[in-house]
């Protein structure tokens, strides 16, 4: 049977203690993960990078890997874009996080106003989800700019397949360079929403 609304052993305050606890748990894990979803992006394609050019390779020879170079390298820009969405939705969650422990806060102002100078952090001075120069802003730049220099590589080692690259074949891995940075910095614009 159900306890009553008046049940001596319901005790409210208990419970808001556990659900701040629970609140402030998640938005640390939040944090946390962010770090690891970067870390293991670019150590993956930092060790591909570094196994490619830890291998010798004629230019004949490159020229017969060149096609599977490409793919590799865009695999990896698709992982880059996956990796922002991660982050994206990582700083999502650590927001909302932080809004409902604003509201645990107000609550608790509203009933006892004597509290309020204790507490700094407000709801009004929550930083915004996409605070410029914070450091999951930083990091999904670096992402993206990982990202770019990957499409650019899947696009070299396309071109390279085909023929010699020339002036015009630069031109067209700097364009593709500039396209995937800007493509996947809006990717991560895009997800970075507080879906409420």
């Amino acid at each position: 049977m159900p306890k009553s609304k008046t049940d001596p052993a319901l005790i409210p305050d208990d419970i808001l203690i556990v659900e701040y606890e629970y609140i402030a748990a998640t938005a640390s894990q939040a944090n946390e993960d962010r770090s690891r979803v970067a870390s293991f992006y670019f150590v993956s394609v930092g060790s591909i990078v570094a196994a490619i050019l830890g291998t010798q390779f004629a230019k004949d020879n490159l020229k017969g890997v060149s096609i599977a170079f490409s793919i590799l390298f865009f695999v990896l820009t698709i992982l880059g874009g996956l990796t922002s969405a991660q982050l994206a939705r990582l700083r999502a969650a650590w927001h909302e996080s932080i809004e409902a422990m604003n509201q645990l806060k107000d609550f608790y102002i509203h009933r006892f106003p004597h509290v309020e100078p204790a507490f700094k952090w407000r709801g009004r001075t929550i930083p915004p989800t996409d605070k410029a120069y914070s450091i999951a802003n930083l990091i999904a730049l670096e992402v993206s700019m990982l990202g770019a220099l990957t499409t650019a590589a899947a696009v070299y080692f396309l071109l390279f397949a085909f023929t010699d690259v020339i002036w015009w074949g630069w031109l067209v891995i700097f364009l593709s360079f500039g396209i995937g940075a800007f493509i996947q910095w809006k990717w991560y614009k895009h997800l970075l929403v507080d879906d409420r």
